[in-house]
Formats: structure tokens, C-alpha cells, sequence
């Protein structure tokens, strides 16, 4: 369960939070399940939605640096000094908190605490995780995230870790079902996006 720091948090409240990340370039995959720790051992739980690199500056924008013949890696290569000038960021809901060894799977009494770092989750801790799918109603009620592409991408990644990929999948697509019973068509949209 301690997996090496990814970056740290830069930004946080109840619901999620922004966290820099150390090396340029090298966020966690869109619907990674992170962990940031916190006081006293209390670690919050969350889901990467966005991802972005920009200059850290207030204001700055990024310039075009490609030129005929230089382009892509090529940049980077030729101009070193973007590793200072640039920052790559992520977005994550939380969806939970681990209390001792109990994991909790609603929000935190506290966001987890600005400068603290941040990890992604190996496959034994996103097992154990979703052994409870308690947070789906967090991830399908949250505001202004790609909540759908958000909830399949993470189902997908948790399906993959599991020794029993389709009872998993089958135990997630029955709690999905009973959750969003009144909207058919989105239910059906989220599944099919797992399933590919």
C-alpha cells in the first residue's frame, strides 16, 4: 500500500482535489483510482477526471516551439528548460477515505491537506477498493466531471485486476442497474463503455 509519491496536492476541498505532479508529463491515467494521504494515517480516496499540463505561471500560455523538422519529443529534447516552465496537473474526486484499516466509501470529514502527497492505487488496494461499490452514486451524482466516461473508465481498470473479471463485471452492472433504473439509456451508454 505504499506505492512511490506521483506529486502532491496543490488544491483541495471536500470533493476532490488538484495535485502537480512531480515529473512533467507523467499524471495517471484518466479514471485512476489515487490515494492521498492525510493526518494521522487517514488517507482520502479519489478518481482522476482531468489532466492537463500548461505553464505554472499565472497567465502564462504555453508557445509554439515546433518548427519545420522539430516537432513532438524533438521539443522537449531542444528545450530543456520546459521541465521549469511547464506543469502537469490532475483533477480527482474523492469517492472515500480509509479510517484506520476501514475504508469508508463516502467524503472525508476533512479534504485531504495541501502539499501532501499523492500516489497511484497498485492492484491489491483497487481490489480491495471496489470490493464495495458504495461510491458509484458519488462518481454518477458528481457535478461538472464527465461523470459516465468517468465511472466506466475506472470500472473497466477494476475489472482488469480482478481474478473474477466476470462476476465482477456482473455485480457492477446489477448495482448500476438498480442505481440508475429510471434512466435507461444512460445505463445502457455507461455499460456499453465498459464493455469496450
Amino acid at each position: 500500500m505504499h506505492s512511490t509519491p506521483i506529486g502532491e496536492i496543490i488544491e483541495a476541498n471536500s470533493t476532490s482535489f488538484v495535485a502537480g505532479t512531480y515529473r512533467l508529463l507523467d499524471a495517471p491515467p484518466f479514471g485512476s483510482l489515487v490515494r492521498a494521504d492525510g493526518h494521522a494515517g487517514c488517507a482520502a480516496y479519489a478518481v482522476v477526471y482531468d489532466v492537463h499540463t500548461a505553464s505554472h505561471e499565472l497567465g502564462g500560455r504555453a508557445v509554439v516551439r515546433g518548427r519545420e523538422g522539430m516537432y513532438d519529443g524533438d521539443i522537449y529534447a531542444e528545450n530543456p528548460d520546459l521541465q521549469t516552465v511547464l506543469q502537469t496537473e490532475f483533477r480527482a474526486l474523492v469517492v472515500g477515505f480509509c479510517d484506520g484499516p476501514t475504508i469508508r466509501q463516502y467524503l472525508p470529514p476533512q479534504p485531504p491537506p495541501v502539499h501532501y502527497s499523492v500516489q497511484i492505487c497498485d492492484d491489491a488496494e483497487l481490489r480491495r477498493f471496489v470490493e464495495r461499490l458504495d461510491f458509484l452514486p458519488t462518481v454518477l451524482q458528481a457535478r461538472d466531471v464527465p461523470a459516465d466516461e468517468l465511472l466506466a473508465a475506472l470500472l473497466r481498470r477494476a475489472g482488469e485486476v480482478q481474478a473474477d473479471r466476470y462476476g465482477f463485471a456482473v455485480r457492477a452492472g446489477r448495482q448500476l442497474a438498480l442505481l440508475l433504473r429510471e434512466e435507461h439509456a444512460r445505463l445502457m451508454a455507461i455499460l456499453q463503455r465498459i464493455r469496450t
